[in-house]
């Protein structure tokens, strides 16, 4: 009998018509099968369980007897993401609705902490302290990033992950996109909180951007897509904005990456830091032009007087996905991200996904591993005797180098016919299915997402709330100067 409901249960989690409906029959069968006591159990090899909950209890203690600067002095000293090896992937997988129940006690006193001293107001503890106290400990701690891979019309898989995300309030500020994630993630950084959702419904997304070619232009050495077709997709979803004016009306940071399409060129990572002026649109309408589908593109910006002008004119500029699917390192140089969140469609990447995911140990994926190592070395031999400029080689080389994978990896299950129509334009239905697969991918995911952004997000929280009192009180430290000069005179 007991097997019986369990099974349904389980069907039941798989029909979960929204996030709340998922979390509770996932609680339930965590219950069924013990999972529970496992949470309930602070025990285990995989973290120092003693050390988080010595530091769990003094922190505790501390911010009860209202001791903030010692408090403070605490979080400083040992705060960063994985103390205690708690961000062990083994501690994420087990239960379907969270790790240990010490871990996340210990996670939320953190941020109870962050917010106890942000918000209170001590006479030994003033603001100029809090604000180094929030800035130092923001830096140390790093903070969260959502990137978002290519995979074509797969790539509507993406406006799921981020409806997950942002309805449960775990969106990050930083987004960065290539390819068709560019697509997602400029939708969503040119919008502020209160338009996102329109991109959710059924007609919030307009992609007419796959328009063939004849077959005369095919022939004569053109690409097969209509680069005009896609532009105009872009300009409609997109709009006009730049980096820099999409940043100040919405304070997301949006990163695209495109490559080159020459050699002895590099791809770049492009953003409000690294080109304030270029329109998002023609950086997506780059990253979007895979070779032979769609033709090279050269960017565009806005001068010093806001006209509409080229953007390194003697340069074009390919598919994002082939120098820099997930540009890692280059977030985590510009906006401090150490922690990864992946929605990831490539078609030639997620089968490897799914087997890494249903294989955790063994010598399959030591296997594997070898044998992309393998592959890698073979191409780098072959530049190297063929001539490194050999622009295939070079792009070969650039996709099987990159990783694929983050902290957190969302990715879905491709049917059949959305691989043959992955070149085609999706159809209102379509992108609905998509939007439902993303969000049922991230679901399981969720409860993890979490736990291991709930630290960063009190200390952006907290920063944010600062940074609005602060003016007022600068105005007013003026305004008592100037009456103060005032009366002098």
């Amino acid at each position: 009998m007991a097997d019986k409901r369990l099974r349904k249960r389980q069907r039941d989690l798989e029909n979960a018509p929204c996030y709340d409906s998922w979390r509770e029959i996932a609680a339930e069968l965590d219950r069924l099968e013990g999972l529970e006591d496992w949470r309930a159990d602070d025990t285990s090899d995989d973290y120092d369980y003693l050390l988080i909950k010595e530091r769990l209890a003094e922190m505790r203690a501390l911010r009860q007897a209202g001791a903030v600067r010692h408090l403070a002095f605490t979080l400083n000293e040992g705060l960063h993401g994985n103390i205690g090896n708690i961000a062990n992937p083994a501690l994420h997988g087990v239960a379907r609705c969270g790790t240990k129940f010490l871990i996340e006690s210990y996670v939320e006193e953190v941020a109870r902490c962050i917010d106890y001293i942000s918000a209170g107001d001590f006479p030994d503890f003033p603001l100029a302290e809090k604000v180094r106290f929030l800035k130092r400990t923001g830096t140390v701690f790093g903070r969260s990033g959502l990137m978002l891979s290519g995979g074509a019309s797969l790539g509507m898989f993406h406006l799921g992950v981020v409806k997950a995300l942002f309805e449960n309030g775990l969106l990050p500020r930083v987004l960065s996109g290539s390819s068709a994630g560019s697509i997602i993630a400029a939708m969503a950084c040119v919008r502020d909180d209160e338009q996102l959702p329109a991109i959710f419904q059924r007609d919030g997304v307009h992609l007419d951007a796959f328009q063939r070619v004849s077959l005369r232009g095919v022939l004569s050495g053109g690409s097969v897509m209509e680069g005009d077709a896609l532009a105009s997709c872009l300009q409609r979803n997109i709009g006009e904005a730049s980096f820099e004016q999409a940043f100040d009306a919405t304070r997301r940071m949006l990163g695209i990456t495109v490559s080159p399409a020459e050699v002895n060129q590099q791809g770049r990572l492009l953003n409000y830091l690294t080109a304030p002026h270029v329109l998002i649109n023609s950086a997506v309408l780059a990253s979007c032009a895979i070779p032979g589908v769609f033709p090279s593109v050269m960017l565009r910006a806005r001068d010093f007087n806001g006209d509409e002008v080229p953007y390194m004119p003697a340069k074009r500029w390919v598919d994002g996905t082939l120098s820099a699917d997930l540009p890692m390192l280059r977030l985590a140089r510009m906006h401090n991200v150490n922690h990864y969140i992946v929605s990831q469609t490539n078609p030639h990447v997620v089968p490897f996904l799914r087997e890494r995911e249903r294989l955790q140990r063994g010598v399959v994926p030591w296997l594997r591993e070898l044998a992309a190592s393998s592959g890698q070395n073979a191409l780098k031999v072959t530049r190297k005797h063929l001539g490194a400029g050999n622009a295939v080689l070079a792009q070969a080389y650039g996709i099987v180098r990159q990783k694929y994978s983050g902290d957190v990896t969302v990715f879905p299950k491709h049917s059949p016919r959305q691989l043959i129509r992955m070149l085609s334009n999706p159809t209102a239905e379509e992108i609905d299915a998509y939007i439902r697969e993303g969000e049922r991918a991230t679901w399981p995911r969720m409860a993890r997402i979490h736990t291991q952004t709930r630290i960063s997000r009190a200390l952006e929280d907290a920063t944010a709330r600062l940074k609005t009192h602060a003016p007022e009180r600068g105005s007013r430290t003026r305004a008592l100067r100037a009456a103060s000069t005032s009366r002098a005179r």
